[in-house]
């Protein structure tokens, strides 16, 4: 992934798979994020947290969409 930190309205953009992939891509990289930072050779610190929230908007999303797909069959 980029640096560039993903709007919100882009994520809901998005189809269930890319969302899958896209969240697939994020945890490959905050793996490779914690071992350069185990081993010191992590430049830019602010990107686990920006990774980890690019995590969280795109599972809200996914959850968002779960929840409306139950709240219709009712």
């Amino acid at each position: 992934m980029s640096g560039k930190i993903t709007k919100v309205s882009d994520v809901r953009a998005k189809t269930d798979d890319q969302l899958v992939d896209q969240t697939s891509q994020l945890r490959r990289e905050q793996l490779n994020l914690r071992f350069q930072a185990a081993s010191g050779q992590l430049q830019n610190t602010a990107r686990v947290k920006a990774v980890r929230r690019e995590i969280a908007k795109v599972k809200t999303v996914q959850q968002q969409r779960q929840n409306g797909a139950k709240n219709k069959g009712k």
